[in-house]
């Protein structure tokens, strides 16, 4: 079998090529950003995303000279965003959205994804990774996780625990954990964060699995930490142990970032990352996410990108492995 030659230009139009390259790029550095830019958060205004979102978006505004407004979009298990976002396919540069990990796991438990996770974004920056725990009410029996795991096992099917939606880390994990220690409970899905945290201080749920929005709750004695999901024991609750110290081989920060449309500008990706990644060095931005127990979970623009295709994997076998359809 032979293969055919490339096609060749003259030496000319390869040059002005090339030129018509670069200067696209440079155009989009002096011109952009010239009005502000959309920030689609797919969560409820007090999720802990949406709180640092705002906040990263408030300090990179001064970089930019344009304001990042905020929108929120909750419900959908947090896909709202992606949904948008995939729907413009005309490279604007002037909307962006939070990419999750919920939002990759939610595209294999649908039969016909609203977005194609390869193809319809732009990945600008990776930012941050959650803080997970279960929380219960201080006026609660349990003590401990011990505790809480053997009254799930005499009490099959009554105890239900809320997460932020179906198919959300949240969840997932509390499906891995519900499998390796066979525990039989019942899952209630809210639109996204505090809504689920409201429920529980309200004595409508036992349990809730959620980011770090417990955090001032649980030192304020409102709300009582019984596990955490991390790699380690979070820093403000050292007492607090985290699942595989527990016996469930289980870890999760689920790092996330922001996604422009496909096509963007190669130059407006650059000056979008560069004030976001600045941004995020502020001393204002590592205080907010130190409040919030987020660990940086930096990955510049080519190097999120390329991060997708084993992320994708790993989700679509989560879900096939758990069983998880919407």
């Amino acid at each position: 079998m032979t293969s055919k030659k490339p096609m060749e230009l003259p030496r000319r139009s390869l040059l002005a090529a090339g030129g018509a390259m670069l200067a696209s790029p440079a155009l989009a550095q002096r011109n952009y950003p010239a009005r502000p830019i959309r920030l689609i958060v797919p969560w409820l205004a007090s999720a802990a995303a949406d709180i640092q979102l705002r906040g990263l978006a408030q300090i990179a505004s001064r970089h930019l000279g344009q304001p990042i407004v905020i929108e929120n979009r909750a419900g959908a298990s947090g896909i709202l965003g992606a949904q948008l976002v995939a729907n413009e396919g005309k490279g604007d540069a002037y909307l962006l959205t939070q990419m999750h990990n919920t939002a990759f796991r939610v595209a294999y438990m649908m039969q016909r994804p609203p977005y194609d996770l390869l193809n319809d974004f732009t990945y600008v920056i990776r930012l941050v990774g959650y803080s997970y725990g279960v929380v219960v009410r201080p006026d609660s029996p349990w003590r401990t996780w011990q505790d809480f795991v053997r009254h799930v096992k005499d009490n099959p099917g009554r105890v239900s625990y809320g997460t932020a939606g179906v198919g959300t880390t949240q969840h997932i994990t509390m499906e891995q954990i519900g499998r390796a220690a066979k525990l039989d409970w019942v899952h209630v899905p809210f639109r996204g964060g505090g809504d689920d945290l409201q429920s529980l201080m309200g004595g409508n749920l036992d349990a809730v699995a959620s980011s770090s929005l417990w955090a001032e709750m649980v030192q304020n004695g409102q709300l009582r930490l019984l596990v955490s999901f991390g790699e380690e024991r979070i820093k403000r609750f050292p007492q607090v142990p985290t699942l595989r110290e527990e016996g469930i081989d289980v870890a999760q920060t689920s790092p996330y970032g922001l996604v422009g449309p496909k096509g963007m500008d190669p130059g407006a990706v650059r000056v979008l990352h560069d004030a976001l990644h600045r941004a995020m060095r502020e001393p204002e931005h590592l205080a907010l996410i130190e409040r919030l127990d987020m660990p940086l979970a930096y990955l510049n623009s080519a190097d999120y990108a390329a991060s997708i295709p084993a992320l994708m994997e790993e989700q679509k076998a989560l879900v096939r492995d758990l069983g998880l359809r919407m």
